[in-house]
């Protein structure tokens, strides 16, 4: 008997704590994923992407489209160095942001940092 609770006893604190990582790792998920975010933001007739960098946006595309910068930035890429990706994803949601924000020459920035090639080449593929 004294043997049993020498083995429950971490074994159920251990069974909480992995309880509890994984609680926290599903809340710090990305709400959206890569894929998703490519496909609402840069893909399409009229990309989400194209309407905001061209000045056409609404006051809510504006708003999405830093939604959808925001969570593309908290995930990681299948393939690609973490920090290009970080400096890449940063300029996106800045820009996205600064229009939001009504800042000149903003839809120049994101335009620039809308760069599908520079970004593909690095961090696409399996």
């Amino acid at each position: 008997m004294r043997t049993l609770k020498f083995i429950v006893a971490p074994a159920l604190i251990l069974g909480l704590l992995i309880g509890l990582a994984a609680l926290r790792a599903a809340d710090e998920a990305p709400k959206y994923t890569i894929k998703e975010v490519m496909k609402m933001a840069h893909q399409g007739g009229s990309p989400l992407y194209k309407r905001v960098s061209s000045g056409k946006g609404s006051k809510e595309d504006k708003k999405k489209l830093v939604d959808l910068y925001t969570a593309l930035a908290a995930d990681m890429p299948t393939k690609g160095d973490a920090e290009s990706w970080k400096d890449k994803t940063s300029a996106l949601l800045d820009a996205a942001k600064a229009i939001e924000d009504g800042k000149e020459g903003a839809t120049k920035d994101l335009q620039k940092a809308a760069d599908c090639k520079a970004c593909h080449t690095v961090h696409k593929g399996k």
